[in-house]
């Protein structure tokens, strides 16, 4: 990174850390931006867009946003359009500490602040997203948080990492599907600590009914990626074919009352509403289906669709990152040690 280009990033002194939005946008999303980007500008010290768009729409984008946030293209291109953009904005940061966050995530100076100084300890950080405003299918969606806030964390459109330790590692694949949970699972393979602060809630825009429909084959192919889960998920549809109504009652007795205890976990009933737990079986519901044609994308056609191409892998396993990490990491202290 130019000097200049550090120089422009630090011109106005915020919390000490960087913000990167990877964006790749059809339409232009100049208007819908532009007043969270600015405030963004004056809270920390520096924010980096890289913009995957069309030429069109980037250069409506650098109209709106140049004189406030560090514009950019994305440095290469990945099969996962987001992690190129993710790592083009972590190389190009100026600070150890640094947050990813989709178009979709809006930060308070607070909540950042929390992130930062999570990050003074951890190597990477994954908070928990809440919808507003809360239309119908992000109540469904809802549920889906809740029951993860009881198996280990939420997987939200935003996370914290420390600079160094990704980039330590070679950064993270850019060939798979569930590009957060690779990115964390690089990080830990790099010796990085997590953490998973369940208090620690960030707004998050629910998409349009329409978008949140088509993501729902692809948020079940993620769970290729554990493959515990994905198993368990399975085995509810031929459960249910073969116990009948007693089983399906027990599951959705089961699903509201484990939702409701996420919700409860950490002061999440100051950001979930009480009937946020009974759309828990509808979630379940769905899921017994999609996995099922989530396993059918796999098998029948390659992977799931991914923009104008296919995905086969939903992230690597943990087992081979080590390997992985481990060998690029080692190559990289005989480089610095022989001087290279």
């Amino acid at each position: 990174m130019s000097a200049a280009a550090r120089a422009f990033a630090l011109r106005d002194a915020g919390l000490p850390g960087s913000y990167v939005l990877p964006i790749a946008a059809e339409t232009s999303q100049a208007r819908a931006l532009a007043g969270y980007l600015a405030r963004m500008s004056r809270t920390i010290d520096e924010v980096i867009v890289v913009d995957g768009s069309p030429p069109q729409v980037f250069a409506d984008h650098a109209r709106a946003w140049g004189d406030f946030v560090r514009h950019i293209p994305p440095a290469a291109r990945t099969p996962n359009g987001k992690v190129g953009g993710v790592m083009t904005g972590v190389d190009e940061a100026a600070h150890e500490r640094v947050i990813i966050a989709d178009d979709d995530v809006r930060y308070r100076r607070a909540e950042l602040k929390q992130m930062l100084d999570l990050l003074d300890d951890h190597a990477v950080v994954r908070p928990q997203n809440y919808f507003r405003p809360l239309p119908w299918h992000a109540q469904w969606d809802t549920a889906r948080s809740l029951l993860s806030r009881v198996a280990g964390g939420d997987w939200p459109g935003t996370l914290g990492v420390r600079r160094s330790v990704l980039r330590s590692a070679g950064g993270y694949s850019g060939d798979v599907l569930f590009e957060n949970l690779e990115l964390v699972r690089t990080v830990r393979a790099a010796e990085g600590q997590e953490a998973v602060p369940l208090g620690l809630f960030i707004t998050r825009r629910p998409p349009d009914a329409r978008h949140f429909l088509s993501q729902r084959v692809r948020q079940a192919y993620d769970e290729w990626a554990r493959a515990r889960r994905f198993a368990a998920q399975l085995a509810i549809a031929p459960a249910l074919v073969i116990c009948g109504i007693p089983l399906a009652f027990a599951l959705a007795a089961a699903a509201i009352v484990a939702a409701e205890i996420g919700r409860r976990r950490s002061g999440g009933r100051k950001y979930f509403a009480p009937g946020a737990s009974l759309w828990a079986p509808l979630w379940v519901a769905e899921r017994a289906v999609t996995a099922w044609i989530a396993l059918g994308q796999r098998l029948l056609r390659g992977g799931v669709r991914y923009r104008n191409g296919r995905l086969w892998s939903a992230a690597t396993s943990e087992r081979a990152l080590r390997k992985k990490v481990a060998a690029i990491m080692a190559a990289g202290s005989a480089a610095k040690a022989a001087g290279i």
